[in-house]
């Protein structure tokens, strides 16, 4: 039976014709009507950026939680299920209270036009208005000046992440364009801690923080990190952490974690917090090594791991980790959606693979099909062919035994491999 939740959210998507319509008319509307539930929201951590946001939120919170707070998150997009988005006092939202929010939602704004994305950020904040806690992680869904987290007026502090070419057709075609829409966050007397940027994108963020009077702390002139004898260190001016690595893979990941460390630092957390904060943090399909399912067996004696990035940085981050894993054989198996630059984020990867499986995105109706993501694929030196799916192609790289099999790409994708995967 299909759950409750599924048929309302399925409801919901029919009330605006467009999936994403920058704006914050709507949901103004709507909150209203809810009583302003973005009004009654604990100490709101606010992150935007184009790369490392989920993993600097993921970071936040094991963080937060290990100094003992109660901490709400409100993230996008779900891999396997919606309920991943709202997560309430450290659990995720349970499948009742998930409905009646929506209904709530739903009666409130009364048939009028709303994307699917404002209306469900309305839920989540109704649920973390009504249920106590000391922060609530919101993590922008797309830009920041227009997305709909963008209403909470005074955050306890805003983060943004490294800026780079992503959603060009909402933000901008430059790095500065896109840099301005993000730091459409920041708020008059709200600190902001910023991760490593392009200059342009950089002197962006700084004129908008000049524009609204917003302290900024940036990531190398304020704070640095670093990796040394297998461990990380940070540095800022309240002193040195000697930490472990993060258990994110990846030397991205370091840097991530200098952002999670600055602004835990920010929020006066102890320094066992903020080992915790990198050690204890997860976040699925960030080259995540699969351990169990029915594509684990298929892959037989092969390594199979996953990846949902799908932008030219990402591309450019995933090789660089791969770098550092032991040597293997390595056969990627990737589906893209049609709004992405395939060839920028699979340029960096053709010299770390032998060959590359391209699969068509089941469902989605904006996937690349596989043949063209093939040839983006041999247009960068990487051997390529279309596979008639995930499994197939799993199947087809287990066939160099001891090899490591990589399916990237899209969190799409990735979410049904976590779904088809258990």
């Amino acid at each position: 039976m299909t759950p409750g939740s599924d048929r309302v959210l399925d409801r919901l998507t029919a009330l605006h014709p467009k999936v994403i319509d920058l704006s914050l008319g709507r949901i103004e509307r709507l909150l209203a009507a809810l009583g302003h539930p973005e009004r009654r929201l604990p100490s709101v951590v606010h992150v935007a950026g184009t790369n490392g946001k989920g993993s600097v939120v993921a970071m936040l919170r094991a963080g937060l939680e290990a100094s003992g707070a109660r901490v709400h998150v409100y993230t996008s997009p779900h891999l396997a299920r919606f309920h991943e988005r709202i997560r309430i006092a450290g659990a995720l939202i349970d499948e009742d209270a998930l409905v009646a929010l929506l209904e709530r939602c739903e009666a409130a704004n009364a048939g009028a036009p709303i994307t699917f994305f404002e209306i469900t950020t309305a839920a989540a904040f109704l649920a973390m208005a009504e249920t106590p806690a000391d922060f609530a992680l919101l993590e922008v869904g797309l830009g920041g000046r227009l997305d709909a987290t963008n209403v909470v007026e005074a955050p306890r502090l805003s983060v943004v992440t490294p800026v780079s070419l992503d959603h060009q057709q909402y933000l901008g075609e430059t790095l500065a364009e896109i840099a301005a829409e993000k730091a459409g966050i920041l708020k008059p007397g709200v600190a902001c801690l910023v991760g490593h940027q392009a200059p342009e994108a950089l002197a962006a963020i700084e004129a908008r923080a000049a524009a609204v009077g917003a302290p900024l702390a940036v990531a190398n002139r304020d704070w640095q990190v670093w990796e040394e004898h297998g461990r990380m260190a940070f540095l800022d001016e309240a002193g040195l952490l000697d930490l472990p690595r993060p258990r994110l893979i990846g030397a991205h990941q370091v840097a991530n974690a200098g952002i999670a460390l600055a602004a835990l630092r920010a929020l006066r957390v102890d320094e066992a917090a903020c080992a915790a904060a990198v050690t204890r943090a997860e976040w699925p399909a960030r080259l995540q090594r699969l351990r169990h399912g029915p594509l684990v067996d298929a892959a037989g004696a092969a390594e199979l791991w996953l990846d949902g990035g799908h932008n030219p940085a990402a591309g450019e981050a995933l090789a660089e980790a791969l770098s550092r894993l032991p040597p293997r054989r390595l056969h990627l198996v990737c589906g893209m959606l049609n709004t992405k630059d395939v060839e920028g984020f699979l340029r960096p990867l053709a010299g770390e693979a032998v060959d590359l499986a391209a699969v068509t995105i089941p469902g989605e109706a904006a996937t690349l099909p596989a043949e063209a993501t093939a040839a983006a694929a041999r247009a960068v030196g990487l051997p390529a062919a279309p596979a008639a799916g995930v499994a197939e192609a799993v199947a087809a790289g287990a066939r160099d035994p001891g090899a490591r099999i990589l399916i990237c790409g899209s969190l799409y994708l990735a979410g049904q491999v976590l779904r088809a995967n258990g």
